[in-house]
């Protein structure tokens, strides 16, 4: 039975426990981090308790189908995230001698991040170095946010409600966001909509639509007006609110230039209001104490040369909106 009184000893920490316990966490089940492995699940779950027993404290919480990581599991996982994403830099850098770039970049993305400028570059950096991989973690802009903080991927690309403080941001584009209807509502079609008219009418929110968040400029607006005081669906997801929207559970605030295709193809409806939309920016968000390797380097610096190369004006959507140059 493990002694959850004793306090960890650093020196009794296998890195190869602490390497099974990070895969285990990442893929959220003792079966699949098995699979991932090519271990057995009695190697996965034997490791596991190895490494309760030598930190005392319970890291599970597991059993009758439940998964759940503890607190202390938490911070134990987070620190041996940041020691295998070091080692992981450290052989690329002993290696950066070399002509070929190789190594892994790590993205923490909000939800439907639109911007084709972003994939182009993704296209062009993966033609020039095809050998470095790329993960595309997607997850709230809070989460975005504390996951570069804590140095656990390379950067983060995110809305943002403020200024931080301890981070890098750069603005990479500005968004409108506009209220939308799907084709069985029964505002679908209707111009000159007032934002009145929206009170009655049930809602969809993202799970960042809060006076304190990121999409507080869309949670001001529907406080002011009363509008989806007690959401029928929420998501952290965009692609999520727009499932609901089309299927009919409400109306819902949406980037309006990733819509275009649902407005033409007559799916959702852009309802027309009488005050002025809100406009977001997402940012590129870096943490200056993660060390990046060579590959990290350079996307940084393609994304970055992008924006300065760049009027904010053409980053800017929907494009439309831009008033051209004068001549």
């Amino acid at each position: 039975m493990t002694d959850f009184s004793k306090r960890p000893h650093i020196q009794d920490l296998d890195w190869n426990l602490l390497r099974i316990f990070v895969v285990l966490v990442d893929e959220g089940g003792i079966t699949r981090a098995a699979n991932k492995l090519l271990r057995t699940q009695p190697t996965i779950s034997s490791a596991l308790k190895r490494l309760e027993d030598t930190v005392g404290r319970r890291l599970i919480e597991r059993g009758g189908g439940r998964f759940e990581i503890t607190d202390h599991g938490a911070i134990l996982y987070r620190e041996a995230r940041r020691v295998s994403d070091s080692l992981r830099n450290l052989n690329t850098m002993l290696h950066e001698a070399d002509d070929d770039v190789t190594g892994s970049i790590r993205i923490a993305m909000a939800s439907f991040v639109v911007f084709p400028p972003f994939d182009d570059l993704l296209g062009a950096f993966h033609e020039q170095f095809p050998k470095v991989t790329f993960t595309l973690d997607v997850m709230p802009s809070k989460q975005v946010i504390s996951t570069v903080a804590e140095g656990l991927c390379s950067f983060g690309i995110c809305l943002l409600a403020k200024p931080l403080k301890r981070l890098e941001t750069t603005v990479i584009y500005r968004e409108k966001f506009g209220f939308f209807c799907g084709a069985k509502h029964p505002l679908f079609g209707r111009a000159n909509v007032d934002l009145k008219e929206l009170q009655n009418s049930t809602y969809v929110a993202l799970k960042t639509d809060q006076i304190a968040d990121a999409l507080h400029p869309i949670a001001k607006i529907r406080q002011q007006y009363g509008v989806g005081e007690e959401p029928t669906g929420t998501s952290s997801h965009v692609e999520e609110i727009r499932r609901m929207i089309i299927a009919g559970m409400g109306i819902g605030s949406l980037p309006i230039h990733a819509m275009e295709r649902d407005m033409r193809d007559g799916r959702l409806w852009h309802i027309p209001l009488t005050v002025r939309e809100p406009e977001l920016e997402v940012h590129l968000v870096r943490n200056s104490r993660t060390a990046l390797d060579r590959g990290e380097k350079i996307f940084v610096k393609m994304i970055l040369d992008y924006i300065s190369s760049t009027d904010i004006s053409h980053r800017s959507f929907p494009l439309h909106d831009v008033i051209p140059d004068a001549g």
